[in-house]
């Protein structure tokens, strides 16, 4: 015998209102969609630019180092002129592998390499009046320098330098940075020395008061690389040489 399809109205639950939970789930359907959406936007935000193969490398170059419990910070290199950081060039010069050239006038210090190249650092330079030129050997080398200001300094700059008379240990604070080598001349000191600087800002300027000063990480590096009796020359103004 056919019975009759049922309506609608006669199928179990028909009458019955949803289940407040349903309702809810699908009230809330258009909030979770919502909320992925504006999540994935987030996920898209800009990512900082990569950082170019020669900022990363100079970045590496001039890394904070651990110099035996002192810490010497990194230095910004994306502020800095990179002229004067750390490099090889081409340099040809007669002076003899080894040997140290100074270029106060283009703030520059060269170790001259084999093949007519150099290893060029950047310097801070003595202000005008104050330079030395001609030729040294590296009489003394020294790590965290002791430091005491000359006789000159002290009658030239009685407030800054007068307190200072009996001298600086060595130090982040010692104005000598990290490295210092003594510069001699017929075995005598001559009170010009190559040495570190916390005052990054000073390379590539005439500020200091007599020697050549470097970054920390570059004077480590120098100094690690060139043996006590080592040649220096510190050009004039005649002999300087612009940057190539």
């Amino acid at each position: 015998m056919n019975r009759p399809a049922p309506s609608p109205k006669d199928m179990p639950g028909a009458d019955r209102p949803l289940p407040l939970r349903r309702l809810l789930v699908v009230g809330l359907l258009p909030a979770f969609a919502a909320a992925c959406t504006t999540t994935g936007s987030m996920q898209m935000a800009e990512q900082p630019e990569p950082m170019s193969p020669q900022l990363a490398y100079y970045s590496d170059l001039y890394s904070e180092i651990d110099d035996n419990g002192t810490i010497i910070p990194a230095v910004d290199v994306a502020k800095f002129d990179r002229k004067y950081l750390r490099q090889v060039v081409d340099y040809p010069t007669n002076e003899r592998v080894g040997t140290i050239i100074v270029d106060p006038y283009n703030r520059f210090l060269y170790l001259v390499m084999e093949g007519g190249q150099a290893m060029r650092y950047g310097v801070g330079v003595a202000k005008a009046g104050l330079e030395y030129e001609g030729d040294a050997t590296i009489g003394r080398k020294a790590r965290w320098p002791y430091w005491r200001p000359t006789p000159a300094m002290i009658a030239r700059e009685p407030d800054r330098y007068g307190k200072l008379a009996d001298g600086m240990e060595g130090g982040l604070t010692n104005p000598l940075g990290s490295r210092a080598l003594y510069l001699y001349r017929n075995g005598e000191d001559t009170l010009y020395r190559l040495h570190g600087t916390n005052e990054q800002w000073s390379i590539g300027k005439s500020v200091s008061s007599g020697c050549i000063r470097m970054l920390n990480q570059d004077i480590m590096d120098l100094y690690n690389r060139v043996p006590t009796g080592s040649r220096v020359v510190v050009l004039g103004p005649n002999d300087a040489r612009p940057a190539v």
